[in-house]
């Protein structure tokens, strides 16, 4: 009577609804107008994790430290041509008067340490003041370079021949648009040199690829969203060869579209790279809620003729059992919200209120419109006569009936076989993962890498838990033990720190003789932190960098490359007890920390709540299948068809070496939330079937089968390609996360068609009609 009501209501206040429903779609499409791209990482870790307060209390003390741009060059030229030289120092000259950026350092903008005996104070004096105008003058630039071991590794690589330039942005604009036009610049000025001497100049560095990945993002949104609206489009110029029907369910699942993209705005959150393909999404999910209602009002226009009786009924009898679908849906997105990532909590909760609205968009919005619409013809009342599908739904049929032990002995087959597979999944994630492999920034990556180790930032934080501790001789030597412990290591680069400014400090008083590039012994330490202490900006702005206020606690900085999450796990591991013997834990906090490890431990963190997820996802909609069924048996038989798609894409994933991360994890608990709709269609019939008619337990499965496998095999179809499209993405893991989607969902459907009215035939001895509960749904 609910439904009935809610149907008779649309139709009855159609002109109000339907300009409240406009009303509404105009202040969301406002707010969407609003979606900005992201400008900042995901956050995976949960805010109230361990490591993620430790790192925000890092960047509280120290600032930001994923800052920095990098550009590089590999040629001899730039230490023996004197116009290569001098286009290089102009390159950082034009940079440091740009609003936004905080230093240039490079090879022809780099400041030597010099001590002013009169002030007892050192004086940070830059080695280069104006282009050169000699080939000597640039040798001579190169031999003071070579003589200062606190720049080697850092802006010239070990072998001396790559430089870099490092370039920090303001931490007041390195996470908003403002940086943009920055890097902008940076590759203009790049690109010149490039051009005007021939020599490749590459670019790296957390911001650049940060913003490269949200370029991609704001490409593939538009993309994906019209490919979705498109391959839909047709599938539906097929299924009812009329244009209303096509034109106007795509019009609503476009206004649920920007209802999603409201939700987005409402909630203050920005558009990602996960978040980015809800638009293509809620397209695909929501096209068959439009589907159901239109197959039922033709069908029921075919038997009375009367246009307003048959779209209540449509209403009445598909409201139902779409909203149920809908839920299941809503559900596998939806739990992804208690993983508490702010990442995928974002994604689940939009993508599960934008398919909900999607819903009542559809089930408001398509009734309405089609009763101002001419009457269907004949021929899209007929809609389920076609030759092929009647053939392949017979086939299914006497399959189901006579070959049901060769359907359990190939399920079993196929679980064994996937069980191999999913022995070889490993959990594995890169920071530049989604980037395509032709991509430039990938393989700018790979020349830092492999001249710089690296340009992703490790921050070692040392808490030495008393005020000056630091500022002590024995500390002092613990730190520099430590930088050299984390230096040996092939992933990272050598380190930045306190420890090489007192080295540094240490040659300055002794003239710059390279051989003093030391810590100061106990007699020379007074003296030269007294020097440090009465240095003007220059000096102590570099000891402030690396200490708090009350020197208790230090900083390391290195660089690391990107050798992914499961290798850097066991560096790590590996690392902790090391250092602990030189720290204390008793004694020191030492905490490994930065933009990477923060990644690390973020993709670590999905694994563990991959199965809580997936756990929800089962428990909540096996909570709907009892609601709807009753009964033990029916919830396993409504879930193992289901379950049994995700078994195997998990072995697909193991032999194929596609690990999970943070975009792959999704697929386990989405596609159990969709698939377990074909479930309800099929179950919902065949208990229909049980209680309104005499017919045999067979039979009513053969009916069942027919009946729902057009609209079971429309929607594997449409969900299919819909989801296919994902595989032209250029990042790497939404393509795996559309090809993996795809196939788990055919194969649900199969299995559904298979598997699961099998299990039905196999219980005809135990069905009691009487005794069946659960609410009466007629199927759509």
């Amino acid at each position: 009577m609910f439904w009935k009501h809610i149907a008779s209501a649309i139709l009855k206040n159609r002109l109000i609804i339907f300009i409240c429903v406009l009303a509404l779609s105009t202040f969301m499409g406002y707010e969407a107008s609003k979606v900005k791209i992201t400008f900042n990482g995901g956050k995976v870790l949960p805010v109230t994790d361990s490591a993620f307060i430790r790192y925000a209390e890092f960047k509280k003390t120290f600032g930001q430290d994923a800052s920095s741009m990098v550009i590089g060059i590999k040629s001899p030229e730039i230490f023996h041509n004197k116009d290569v030289f001098n286009d290089w120092y102009q390159i950082g000259e034009q940079l440091k008067k740009v609003k936004g950026i905080k230093a240039v350092i490079s090879a022809a903008n780099i400041y030597n340490l010099q001590k002013d005996t009169l002030q007892h104070k050192f004086v940070l004096k830059p080695l280069v003041t104006g282009p050169l105008l000699t080939a000597a003058a640039v040798d001579s630039v190169n031999q003071q370079l070579a003589s200062m071991p606190f720049y080697k590794g850092l802006v010239v690589s070990e072998d001396g021949q790559s430089t870099l330039m490092a370039i920090t942005f303001d931490d007041k604009i390195i996470n908003t648009p403002f940086r943009v036009p920055i890097i902008k610049k940076i590759g203009q000025l790049g690109q010149a040199f490039e051009k005007k001497h021939n020599i490749k100049v590459h670019y790296s560095g957390l911001p650049l690829i940060r913003t490269v990945v949200g370029d991609l993002v704001a490409h593939e949104f538009s993309l994906f969203l019209s490919l979705s609206v498109i391959i839909t489009g047709l599938i539906l110029l097929l299924f009812f060869r009329s244009v209303f029907p096509v034109i106007f369910p795509v019009i609503v699942v476009i206004l649920g579209v920007v209802f999603s993209l409201g939700v987005l705005q409402l909630m203050h959150y920005e558009m990602t790279i996960l978040t980015g393909i809800i638009p293509p999404l809620i397209v695909v999910i929501g096209i068959p809620n439009c589907v159901f209602i239109l197959n039922k009002y033709f069908h029921e226009y075919g038997i009375s003729g009367n246009k307003m009786a048959a779209l209540e009924v449509a209403v009445e009898r598909a409201g139902i059992t779409t909203f149920i679908a809908n839920v299941t849906t809503a559900i596998g997105f939806g739990v992804l919200c208690f993983t508490n990532s702010e990442l995928l909590t974002q994604f689940g909760l939009v993508a599960s209120i934008g398919i909900l609205g999607t819903f009542a968009l559809s089930l408001i919005l398509v009734p309405i419109i089609f009763s101002f619409l001419p009457a269907p013809k004949a021929s899209q009342t007929g809609i389920k006569d076609s030759k092929l599908m009647d053939g392949l739904l017979a086939t299914l049929d006497k399959l189901v009936h006579t070959k049901r032990k060769v359907i359990y002995i190939a399920t079993v087959v196929l679980i064994i076989i996937a069980g191999f597979g999913m022995v070889k999944m490993n959990i594995n994630g890169y920071v530049v993962d989604d980037l395509p492999q032709s991509n430039n920034t990938l393989h700018d990556l790979k020349f830092f890498e492999s001249n710089f180790k690296g340009v992703l930032p490790l921050e070692v934080s040392i808490d030495t838990k008393r005020k000056n501790g630091v500022m002590n001789l024995a500390t002092i030597r613990k730190v520099e033990r430590l930088e050299k412990l984390i230096s040996s290591y092939p992933e990272f680069s050598r380190s930045v720190s306190l420890i090489q400014v007192l080295k540094f400090s240490t040659q300055a008083f002794y003239g710059g003789n390279p051989e003093y590039y030391r810590l100061p012994d106990g007699l020379e330490q007074n003296f030269i932190l007294n020097y440090a202490g009465n240095s003007g900006k220059g000096t102590s702005s570099l000891l402030k960098t690396y200490l708090d206020s009350t020197h208790r606690v230090t900083r390391v900085t290195f660089e690391m490359v990107d050798a992914g999450s499961k290798k850097m796990n066991t560096v790590l591991a590996e690392l902790q007890p090391r250092i602990d013997s030189i720290f204390n834990p008793k004694k020191f906090h030492v905490e490994l920390t930065g933009s990477s490890i923060i990644f690390i431990k973020g993709t670590n963190y999905l694994l563990t709540n991959l199965y809580e997820s997936l756990a929800w996802a089962i428990a909540l909609i096996a909570g709907v299948m009892w609601i709807l069924f009753r009964g033990i048996k029916m919830i396993a038989i409504s879930l193992v068809p289901n379950l049994v798609p995700l078994v195997i894409t998990a072995g697909i994933m193991g032999f194929f070496g596609i690990p999970l991360k943070p975009s792959t994890i999704l697929i386990f608990s989405i596609a159990m939330g969709i698939s377990s709709d074909q479930t309800i269609y099929f179950i919902t019939r065949y208990r229909h079937e049980l209680r309104h008619s005499k017919k045999s337990i067979s039979q009513i499965v053969s009916d069942t089968i027919r009946e729902t496998g057009v609209s079971m095999i429309f929607i594997a179809t449409v969900l299919f390609f819909g989801f296919g499209i994902f595989a032209v993405s250029k990042f790497g893991g939404t393509a795996a996360l559309g090809i993996l989607l795809s196939i788990t969902l055919l194969v649900a459907m199969i299995s559904n068609l298979t598997l699961l009215p099998a299990f039905l035939l196999s219980l005809e001895g135990g069905v009691d009609r009487k005794k069946i509960k659960g609410p009466d749904i007629d199927e759509a």
